[in-house]
């Protein structure tokens, strides 16, 4: 049962870890950030890091995993922000 659990959890963090890629190619394909929101992104960080945290924390791989990748991406789109 508890394989299921960690697969689930790996899958659920590929999906919504790889919907945050579209937006980061659009973003650095036309170097345009005007409909993005800074506000919103910070505070998107602090909580994924926060999940972050958390999954060391309970030690869970997905979670450690997941949200470690889409932080990245959601940092990179900051810094296009802050840079465009």
């Amino acid at each position: 049962m508890n394989n299921y659990v960690t697969l689930l959890g790996l899958i659920a963090g590929v999906l919504t870890t790889v919907a945050f890629v579209p937006q980061v190619l659009k973003t650095w394909t036309t170097r345009s950030t005007k409909d993005i929101s800074l506000g919103m992104f910070l505070t998107f960080c602090v909580g994924v890091f926060l999940w972050v945290v958390y999954g060391f924390l309970i030690n869970s791989l997905p979670m450690i995993l997941a949200n470690s990748i889409t932080l990245l991406l959601a940092l990179i789109i900051v810094y296009f922000k802050l840079r465009f």
